[in-house]
């Protein structure tokens, strides 16, 4: 036999290569090997990178700038579990990286990430998947692609697992997406409620708390708290009220009460569990702001139900509310004044906030914080609306110059409270004047233009209270405030218009503040209004009669009547008929236009301001007393027939004596006037007194400009005077007003003024009676269209009965005046029919007459009469 002979081993294949162990070191060579093909190296290169990443912020950084992340999204979705994990595990830690986020949500991986969710998957996977999808969900953006992905079905399904850190990071992401409505709607079709109320009995308090959390952002919704007391939700939050060792939970869980109170099957829970009381129990006793707060809040909330605001009031929940207004946390101050806000409902509630509660409040309005300042102005609005004692107490405990600083602040909200208790303060007079001593209407000005229907609405409210007397409005004028009001009248709001119509209405108490309303085009709104029925309403109607009842000249012109109420001022005049929506000139600029061919505009105005009192045989102190008879005349007139109205504006100072009223002419035309009138008065009563008096008058005048300052009076204008009429006014006042008998004053007084304007005129005659010659001598001799009514010595049927109408009022006899076609006017009165003088029982009907000044001076005619047809129409 042979010797047997090694066999020699096989070399390995030439096309294999051997196994390599290498060892690196740099971060940099294992992202390059997740390009490998190998699933040991790619398992291992991720391990690696997971352990990197795992050690700060600096090693994110790192690998989102050595690419590692575009490989990485590969993984994700890699055959071997092992590499597909740790991908996983990589991205749950990169997502906490703003940078990282960003490029994820370009790659967009977050439907990768929301499929390692999925049943099959392993419970690491699980926890770090849902890790990624609760870092990424805290921008806007990611949560629109989870949601729109289908990520939240599987987040609710894993809230179940058994590990709890996947319950704890899908939780956490839930709570993330659910700030959008969108999540919220669905959660509730997913039925996310009982798994997120099984979390509270977690044994790990940071699951619990985002469980909590993410109920106080759901339970805003009305199904949701709806579904939150059917699953008996509302007993799992009271126990953890109830248990001290739970009290890092208290905070959140009241937050939730409070939501739940909002609904009124669980509110009655509430109620009948106790939670209440529990309620008052942590706003009174808890030294933790947020704990006070929430509960403050929750009260609040409750307190909306009657029976609910007398069980608080029964706690005197009033002095822990109180006692809240002076913490150092602006949010438990902001909703103890929203619970006295919904407290005040209880009538003994805010009796108590009289002497408590009011100054605190006061004192919040001073406040830094703007919402601060505005739940204690809603608060004190509702304090004092109602209640005057309250609105007492606000003005006495120095609200009124913190309110009106509240109306500058940068909240809507925090306007219109303010705005709504000085409204409640202005009420009473001794309060409204304290109000507008501080400049309240420069202080609404902003509020007039702000853009919020609201505040508009309260701030209009607001004017309407406090510009009752004429200081004020034109203290309102002045500050610019009417054009702003004025505009809101053409507001779509109907509770703005309302409150400006209504504030208008007040505004246009006076002459001047009327005329500049319509100056404005507030007459030209209203009128509009009126005529919408849907937009219309009484306080439209009442502004746009005020604003004609104070602005009698544009009332005659428009609708050609002036009611026995209607009393003629100074400074009346009849420009003629227009037609509605037709600007009305102011008397200055029709002054000082050129003479034209349209009709003379005629002029009331017995304020003298060049012409000495009208001659007579009395010695100068009767001069003085006829200033006196015209005043006291005029004062009789207004107690008699408008006793609440206010004084007439007047063009010039106060009626005084003849002294005091001696100033400049305004132009050379109304000095030649005055001159010729003054003449031909002279010769009729005796020259040589009046000269003597005139000599020392134009003494007194040409003093006047030195004792108030060069050119002082030159920048004032006065309308032209009219001495002619000033002696009609005091003839009138001596010898008409004496009488006692009524028809017998309208007669002599309607034959005084025929006799005035040319006497009677036969019917046959009138056309032979050349009163248009005479008006346009005097235009001429003026250079003006406006025509003082006492120069006119041949009048026709408008001339006689504008100023029988003019002399009725200065001396209190009650007519009307109406404008016929034609150049026709008359004037109608009301008298006692003769045929029921002397009955007994209830008083007989008036009878109405028209006065005659043309045909037969002083008669009376019935005015449903041929007669009467005859006068106004043939």
């Amino acid at each position: 036999m042979g010797k047997k002979v090694k066999k020699e081993a096989e070399p390995p294949p030439k096309d294999v290569f051997d196994p390599l162990t290498v060892e690196s070191k740099k971060v940099a060579t294992v992202v390059l090997m997740l390009n490998s093909p190998e699933e040991e190296i790619l398992a291992k290169a991720c391990e690696a990178i997971y352990r990197f990443a795992l050690k700060g912020e600096e090693n994110k950084a790192t690998l989102l700038e050595l690419g590692a992340v575009e490989p990485l999204t590969k993984l994700l979705t890699h055959e071997d579990k092992i590499v597909r994990r740790n991908a996983t595990m990589i991205f749950g830690i990169l997502a906490s990286n703003n940078d990282v986020k960003k490029l994820l949500r370009e790659l967009d991986v977050v439907n990768s990430v929301i499929a390692r969710l999925a049943p099959e998957e392993e419970v690491v996977i699980h926890e770090f998947a849902s890790l990624c999808l609760a870092n990424m969900s805290v921008e806007y953006t990611s949560k629109v692609q989870i949601f729109e992905q289908g990520g939240l079905e599987p987040l609710i399904r894993l809230l179940s697992s058994p590990d709890p850190d996947v319950k704890k990071n899908s939780i956490e992401c839930i709570y993330n997406l659910v700030q959008d409505f969108r999540c919220r709607a669905t959660l509730q079709e997913l039925n996310a409620i009982p798994p997120i109320l099984d979390l509270l009995k977690s044994e790990y308090p940071i699951i619990q708390l985002l469980a909590l959390k993410t109920l106080g952002v759901i339970t805003n919704d009305k199904a949701s708290r709806a579904m939150l007391r059917e699953n008996q939700g509302v007993d799992q939050l009271i126990k953890i009220l109830e248990t001290k060792e739970l009290n890092d939970l208290h905070i959140e869980a009241l937050s939730v009460v409070a939501n739940c109170i909002e609904d009124m099957d669980t509110m009655v829970l509430i109620q009948q569990t106790g939670g209440l009381k529990k309620l008052l129990s942590f706003a009174e006793n808890s030294t933790i702001p947020e704990i006070q707060k929430n509960a403050a809040r929750a009260i609040a909330k409750a307190a909306y139900d009657p029976e609910n605001r007398k069980l608080f009031h029964e706690l005197e929940v009033e002095k822990c509310l109180v006692s809240l207004l002076g913490s150092e946390n602006d949010g438990t101050k902001i909703a103890a004044s929203q619970a006295i806000s919904a407290m005040c409902e209880n009538s003994g509630s805010k009796e108590f906030f009289n002497n408590q509660g009011i100054p605190q409040l006061i004192q919040l309005l001073k406040s830094d914080s703007e919402e601060v300042r505005e739940a204690a102005a809603l608060a004190l609005a509702n304090l004092t609306t109602c209640n005057p004692a309250n609105a007492k107490a606000a003005a006495e405990g120095d609200g009124i110059d913190a309110l009106i600083n509240t109306l500058s602040s940068k909240r809507d909200g925090a306007i219109a409270n303010a705005a709504t208790v000085l409204t409640n303060m202005a009420m009473q007079e001794p309060l409204r004047l304290g109000i507008q001593s501080h400049d309240v209407m420069h202080a609404l000005l902003s509020p007039l233009h702000s853009a919020n229907t609201i505040v508009q609405s309260k701030a209009a409210l607001t004017v309407a209270a406090t510009a009752c007397d004429a200081e004020a409005r034109t203290e309102l004028r002045n500050a610019g405030g009417l054009e702003p009001l004025v505009e809101l009248l053409r507001s779509k709001n109907e509770e703005v218009r309302r409150n400006a119509s209504w504030a208008v209405m007040v505004c246009a108490g006076d002459e001047p503040m009327a005329v500049e309303l319509c100056r404005l085009g507030a007459l030209e709104i209203l009128e509009e209004i009126n005529v919408s029925v849907s937009r219309k309403n009484k306080f439209s109607e009442a502004a746009y009669n005020k604003l004609l009842n104070n602005y009698l000249s544009l009332k005659y012109s428009q609708t050609g009547y002036l009611s026995s109420s209607n009393i003629i001022s100074d400074g009346f005049y009849d420009y003629g008929r227009i037609n509605p929506g037709t600007k009305l000139l102011p008397l200055k600029d029709l002054c000082l236009q050129e003479p034209s061919d349209q009709r003379a505009i005629l002029l009331i105005n017995s304020r003298s301001s060049d012409v000495s009192p009208p001659p007579s045989t009395e010695d100068k102190s009767s001069d003085v007393g006829y200033g006196r008879s015209i005043s006291s005349s005029s004062s009789l007139r207004r107690a008699s027939k408008e006793k609440t109205k206010e004084n007439s504006f007047h063009f010039s100072a106060g009626f005084g004596s003849p002294t005091e009223e001696k100033s400049e002419p305004t132009s050379g035309r109304n000095t030649a006037v005055s001159k010729s009138t003054t003449k031909e008065k002279g010769s009729r009563k005796g020259r040589g007194k009046k000269e003597e008096e005139k000599v020392k008058e134009e003494e007194e005048v040409a003093a006047a400009p030195k004792l108030t300052g060069e050119g002082s009076l030159e920048k004032e204008w006065f309308p032209p005077s009219d001495p002619d009429f000033c002696v009609y006014v005091y003839e009138v006042t001596k010898s008409i007003l004496p009488i006692t008998n009524i028809k017998e004053q309208i007669e002599v007084l309607a034959k005084y003024v025929a006799e005035k304007m040319g006497g009677k005129i036969p019917k046959e005659k009138l056309q032979d009676f050349s009163w248009e010659l005479h008006i346009s001598e005097l235009k001429f001799q003026l250079k003006s269209n406006v025509v003082p009514i006492g120069l006119i010595k041949k009048g026709i049927f408008y001339h006689r009965a504008l100023l029988f109408k003019a002399l009725a009022d200065k001396i209190g006899v009650g007519c009307s005046l109406v404008r016929g076609e034609y150049g026709r006017a008359w004037n109608e009165v009301k008298l006692m029919s003769e045929s029921r003088k002397g009955v007994m029982g209830a008083l007989p009907p008036l009878e109405v007459y028209i006065v005659d000044l043309m045909f037969h001076p002083g008669s009376l005619i019935k005015l449903r009469s041929r007669e009467a047809d005859h006068y106004r129409f043939l």
